[in-house]
């Protein structure tokens, strides 16, 4: 964990594939977050929010996606 601006720098990683999420790139904007009933946050990767948009958007639960 680095700092930038006196604050430190979360790596996110996506909840499916487990890819890292680099804040500094500009395909950065392209990651999907989901919230939880209970206000987890979760992200998702381009590939895999692209994979699973029909999941995303009938809001089918993490456990359901094929």
């Amino acid at each position: 964990m680095g700092a930038a601006g006196g604050q430190a720098v979360r790596v996110h990683t996506c909840r499916h594939c487990g890819a890292p999420r680099d804040p500094d790139v500009a395909d950065a904007i392209a990651w999907v977050l989901e919230r939880d009933p209970d206000g987890r946050e979760h992200w998702l990767c381009p590939p895999c929010a692209r994979r699973h948009l029909r999941d995303i958007e009938a809001k089918l639960p993490h456990e359901w996606w094929g």
